[in-house]
């Protein structure tokens, strides 16, 4: 155990910033959905990008217990930047 008020290890550096990257990464993204909804131009590339450049048509089925269906890809993104379940696949 480390000494409160020493610097972290160099492994536990890169688990610190990795771990920031994606978070707020993806509060980010979230913000910005949120912000400007899904027929901004960022948006609607970011949802490309996640999809292999294509943003797939409704109706959209997740992998959520209970077989959770949305309408659309943007609410199921809004979806999952509400419960913070930013890897949830389709």
């Amino acid at each position: 155990a480390q000494q409160p008020g020493t610097p972290l290890s160099d492994q536990e550096y890169q688990h610190f910033f990795n771990f920031l990257r994606t978070t707020i990464q993806e509060s980010t993204a979230c913000h910005l959905r949120e912000l400007y909804g899904c027929k901004n131009s960022l948006i609607q590339k970011l949802d490309k990008y996640e999809n292999h450049g294509v943003i797939p048509p409704g109706p959209i089925c997740s992998e959520l217990p209970g077989n959770h269906f949305f309408h659309n890809f943007c609410t199921f993104s809004l979806y999952r930047c509400i419960m913070k379940k930013y890897f949830l696949k389709v």
